[in-house]
């Protein structure tokens, strides 16, 4: 109980001291903040009334939002299933799991606007770049979670089937799949709804995308129909959300 307590002191000391350093060594002045009011004010006005003209772009630029996430969670999910299995303790040695999980942990620490980039230069402008980047962003997420789930799943079922002389694959499919199907669906589900809201950005960097349309009425200052594709934005991720968490509710 003693070590418990000295260990929770000590974690709650480590935050605070975290919390007071950035703070002391961040130039932040709450008087900037004050002062930036009216500008920001001036911001928002020039974007209302929201430019209705610009429904033809919105329309084209959601709808090659929704592929770049569709094909890139697609994408995704056919890389992580096998790498799934070579990351899974139940299912390979140590010496296998081990390098695949550090390879997961770059590829998760790898920023996606950094591989949309490399794959702009390398594949030229376009939804392209997009899919491509989603779908390596998100297989590093995305594997590590069916791993856990094949981890996560009773032993008895996989000792049954090892003891009659069953290989890997077999024990995957009769022992282990049935078991881990509804975490699969939910980690499969959360993970397109975050590659739907990270694909809004991608058009920043020319990788297709309603987010093209967004930076270009802002560079251009059109500030008026760079709302409208705002609102735009909003309405498809808020509906994006509502029928992911329907369908996790009906896989779990």
């Amino acid at each position: 109980m003693g070590h418990r307590r000295f260990g929770g002191f000590a974690t709650s000391t480590l935050i605070a001291g975290a919390i007071l350093w950035s703070f002391a060594t961040t130039d932040v002045e709450l008087s900037r903040l004050v002062s930036a009011g009216p500008r920001i004010a001036d911001f928002l006005g020039r974007m209302f009334p929201p430019d209705p003209t610009v429904m033809a772009e919105i329309r084209k630029g959601s709808a090659e939002t929704l592929r770049i996430a569709i094909l890139g969670s697609l994408g995704a999910v056919i890389l992580s299933i096998p790498l799934a299995i070579l990351a899974s303790e139940t299912m390979v040695s140590r010496m296998v799991f081990g390098p695949v999980h550090a390879l997961l942990a770059f590829i998760r620490a790898v920023p996606l606007i950094l591989v949309a980039m490399l794959m702009v230069g390398a594949v030229g402008l376009g939804p392209l770049p997009g899919i491509i980047a989603v779908a390596f962003h998100a297989t590093g997420m995305l594997a590590k979670f069916y791993a856990e789930a094949i981890d996560g799943v009773s032993r008895a079922p996989i000792a049954a089937l090892e003891s009659a002389g069953a290989g890997p694959l077999v024990r995957l499919r009769h022992a282990i799949w049935p078991q881990m199907a509804p975490v699969i669906a939910r980690d499969t589900i959360f993970r397109f709804e975050l590659n739907l809201r990270e694909s809004l950005i991608l058009g920043i960097v020319g990788a297709g995308g309603i987010g093209f349309y967004i930076q270009t009425y802002v560079r251009s200052f059109q500030y008026d129909k760079a709302a409208s594709v705002t609102i735009a934005v909003v309405v498809m991720v808020m509906a994006i959300e509502a029928i992911n968490v329907a369908l996790r509710r009906r896989f779990t």
